[in-house]
C-alpha cells in the first residue's frame, strides 16, 4: 500500500486560535508551544515535535501523557498522523477513566474498546492524519457527534516541547514528515481472555452509564467536563482527575460562551442544539471521592493504568530471546501529492474507507514485540512463529539495518548541505534584526509624531477658548489622547462655524442701512472687509438719511401746495432751529398719509433737531 504525503505549507494559526489557547492556559507555561515563522515545511527545534492547534483544543498538551506515548510507541505512529477526532477519542478514554470509574488509564480495557485503522483509500494512506482511531463494531459506546470533517486544520500546525530521553520513560519519534505508515498487528489486537476477566466490572459501569435512563452520560458532556475545567487529559500529571480539586489545581472554569464555541467547533452539534455545561452523573474529584477501595493498584497487570509501552516493557525480556526487534517507520524518497483529503469523523470501525483487517486467530496472549511487527507483502496471512518465521524475520530485519545505513549516508550529506547554507540563515537572522530595528524606530518615530499632532490640536482649542471664554467638555470620551483632541477641536469648530454664520445673516441685514443703493458682496470675508473700512461710516449715514429725510420734505411742501423759498431753505447754516422744527410739524400730516398708503403705521416720535450737514 502506497503512502501519499500531503504537501506542507506555511502555517496559517490566526489571532483566534491564540485566543484560544491563551484562554485554555497554554500561554502560562514557558517554552511550552513554540509557533513557525517563515518555514513552509515544519523544521521542529531539538526536543519538539509537529502538531496542531486542533490537537491541543481536543486535549493534548505537553509534556505528552504517558498512555498516549506508550500508544504511538506500540503502534509506531508519529503525532502528526492522528486525526484531531482520534485525539478527542483518547481524551475522552482517559477522562471516562480517571473521572468515571475511578482507574488509571487502561490498556486493557482500551484494547476491547478501540482499534486502529488508516485513514484513505484502498491503495493510499495519506502521511498527515493517515491514521484513524475507531471504536469497534460489536461495543456499545458512547456518541462523540464528531463533525464529518474538520476544516483546515492541517494548515495549523506547530512545534510541542518534548522532555529528553533521561526524564521520561518512552520518547515520542522525532518528527519525519515523509515517515511511511506501517500497519502493526497492535493496530487490531484484541483482549485476552484474562484481560476481558479483569475488565468486565469495567465494561458494565459502561454499559450503566451509557444507558441509565434520566443519568445518561454522552461523549460530549465528557468533553465538556475537561474543557471547562481546564484540564488536558493529555497531559502529564502528577495526579489523576479523580483528585482535582477546582479552584486550588486552576484558576477558574472556562467561561461558558467560549465553551459553547470550542464545543461546536470539535462536534456536529447545530446551533439548534444544547450544549451539555455539566454531566448528568458527577464525576468524580476532590469533592466527590472514589469510593473506599475503587481505585486498583498498579501492580495488576490486566486492569491497571499501564500503559501499552509499559505492557511491552513487562515482555522485553521474552522478546529479546526471540531476535524480534520493533522496527522504526522508514520514509520513502519519492512524495506524492493530493487533491482532496478528507477527515475520518466516524466512530466505528466499519467506515467505508477504513481498511479490514482480519484478527489473528490461534493467539491467547499479546506480544508488542512480536505482534507489533509490520506484515510486508500479505498482511492479512497469519503465519506460524516458528524457528523459520524467526530466521525470516531475521533476514528482513537486516535489509532494514542496511537500508538505514543508506539514510544515515543520505543523512550525513544533507548535514553537510544544511551547514553549506548556514550563511545563507545567518544572513536571513541579520535582515529580521534589522528589520526589527527599523520597525522600532519607525514606531518610535511614529509616536513622537502623534505627540506633536496633540500638543498642536491642544493649543488650538486653548486659543479658541481665550478668544470666546467657552470651553466644552467630550460627554464619551475615547480614553485616546489624540481622538479625543480631535473631537474637542471639532466641537470648537462648529462653534465658531455657527458664530460665523451668524455674523454673516446680522451684517447683511446691516449692509442696506450703511451702503445704499449699492450690491451686497457673495462672499463673507467680502462683506466683512465693507464694515472694517477705514472711513467712519457713521456720518455718511446720516448724511444719506438726511437726504431721504430732505427729499421727502420737498415732495410733501410740494404736495401741500404751500410756497417755499428754496433757496432759504439751502441754507441750512442760517436757518434756525425754531424754523426747522416748524418745518417739519408741517410736513407731518402729509409724511403720516403717504406712510399710511404705503402700509406703515410709523410711532411717534419726537421732532428732529437740526441735523448735522457736511
Amino acid at each position: 500500500m502506497a503512502t501519499e504525503d500531503l504537501e506542507w505549507e506555511r502555517s496559517k494559526i490566526s489571532n483566534q486560535d491564540m485566543n484560544l489557547l491563551k484562554k485554555l492556559g497554554f500561554t502560562k507555561k514557558e517554552n511550552a508551544l513554540r509557533f513557525p515563522k517563515e518555514e513552509s515545511y515544519p523544521s521542529p527545534p531539538i526536543e519538539y515535535r509537529v502538531s496542531f492547534v486542533d490537537h491541543l483544543i481536543r486535549g493534548l498538551s505537553p509534556l505528552i501523557h504517558e498512555f498516549l506515548r506508550g500508544l504511538l510507541f506500540v503502534d509506531g505512529l508519529q503525532l502528526h498522523q492522528l486525526t484531531p477526532n482520534s485525539i478527542l477519542h483518547i481524551s475522552i478514554f482517559i477522562t471516562l477513566c480517571e473521572c468515571f470509574l475511578g482507574v488509571h488509564p487502561n490498556w486493557a480495557l482500551w484494547k476491547r474498546i478501540f482499534c486502529v485503522r488508516r485513514n484513505g483509500s484502498h491503495n493510499v494512506t495519506y502521511n498527515i492524519d493517515g491514521v484513524v482511531i475507531c471504536v469497534r463494531s460489536d461495543v456499545e459506546y458512547f456518541d462523540v457527534k464528531f463533525p464529518d470533517s474538520v476544516q483546515g486544520w492541517r494548515k495549523r500546525w506547530l512545534y510541542v516541547h518534548e522532555e529528553s530521553p533521561d526524564s521520561v520513560e518512552y520518547k515520542i519519534a522525532p518528527f519525519d514528515g515523509g515517515a511511511k505508515i506501517l500497519r502493526r498487528r497492535s493496530w487490531d489486537v484484541e483482549a485476552t481472555e484474562e484481560e476481558k476477566l479483569a475488565t468486565e466490572a469495567l465494561m458494565t459501569r459502561i454499559h450503566e452509564l451509557h444507558n441509565t435512563r434520566g443519568k445518561e452520560l454522552s461523549g460530549i458532556q465528557i468533553t465538556a467536563y475537561f474543557l471547562r475545567i481546564r484540564v488536558q487529559p493529555l497531559q502529564a500529571r502528577k495526579n489523576p482527575l479523580w483528585m482535582y480539586a477546582g479552584e486550588e489545581d486552576v484558576d477558574k472554569d472556562l467561561p461558558v460562551k467560549d465553551l459553547e464555541k470550542l464545543i461546536r467547533r470539535i462536534s456536529s452539534l447545530s446551533k439548534k442544539d444544547t450544549i451539555p455545561f455539566s454531566c448528568r452523573v458527577e464525576p468524580y474529584s476532590g469533592i466527590n471521592a472514589l469510593p473506599e477501595g475503587t481505585s486498583r493498584p498498579e501492580s495488576e497487570v490486566a486492569g491497571s493504568h499501564k500503559s501499552a509501552a509499559s505492557s511491552e516493557k513487562e515482555v522485553e525480556s521474552e522478546a529479546t530471546t526471540s531476535t524480534h526487534s520493533l522496527p522504526s517507520a522508514i520514509s520513502p524518497s519519492n512524495k506524492r501529492k493530493r487533491d482532496k483529503v478528507a477527515d475520518s469523523g466516524t466512530s466505528k470501525a466499519g467506515a467505508s474507507h477504513a481498511e479490514e483487517v482480519v484478527p489473528t486467530e490461534g493467539r491467547t496472549t499479546f506480544n508488542p514485540y512480536e505482534d507489533a511487527l509490520v506484515s510486508s507483502g500479505d498482511e492479512d496471512e497469519d503465519l506460524p512463529i516458528d524457528a523459520t518465521a524467526r530466521t525470516k524475520n531475521l533476514a528482513e530485519a537486516n535489509k532494514r539495518v542496511d537500508s538505514l545505513a543508506l539514510k544515515l549516508e543520505q543523512s550525513k550529506k544533507a548535514r553537510k548541505k544544511a551547514e553549506a547554507n548556514a550563511a545563507a540563515v545567518e544572513d536571513l537572522r541579520k535582515r529580521l534584526r534589522d528589520a526589527e530595528a527599523s520597525l522600532s524606530e519607525n514606531i518610535t518615530q511614529q509616536s513622537s509624531r502623534e505627540e506633536d499632532i496633540i500638543a498642536r490640536l491642544e493649543s488650538h482649542s486653548r486659543r479658541f477658548v481665550r478668544r470666546t471664554q467657552q470651553d466644552y467638555d467630550l460627554e464619551n470620551p475615547e480614553g485616546d489622547r489624540l481622538l479625543d483632541a480631535l473631537s474637542l477641536l471639532e466641537i470648537h469648530g462648529d462653534e465658531a462655524r455657527q458664530g460665523l454664520t451668524d455674523a454673516r445673516i446680522v451684517l447683511s441685514r446691516l449692509f442696506p442701512f450703511y451702503f445704499v443703493k449699492k450690491e451686497e458682496p457673495e462672499t463673507f470675508t467680502a462683506l466683512a472687509k465693507c464694515f472694517r473700512s477705514k472711513e467712519n461710516l457713521g456720518p455718511s449715514l446720516r448724511q444719506e438719511g438726511l437726504k431721504i429725510g430732505v427729499e421727502g420734505t420737498i415732495a410733501l411742501v410740494a404736495d401741500s401746495q404751500q410756497n417755499v423759498h428754496w433757496a432759504k431753505v439751502g441754507d441750512v447754516k442760517e436757518m434756525e432751529t425754531n424754523k426747522w422744527q416748524s418745518l417739519i410739524r408741517a410736513a407731518k400730516p402729509n409724511s403720516k398719509k403717504i406712510l399710511a398708503f404705503l402700509g406703515f403705521n410709523p410711532t411717534p416720535a419726537p421732532s428732529s433737531s437740526k441735523p448735522e450737514v457736511k
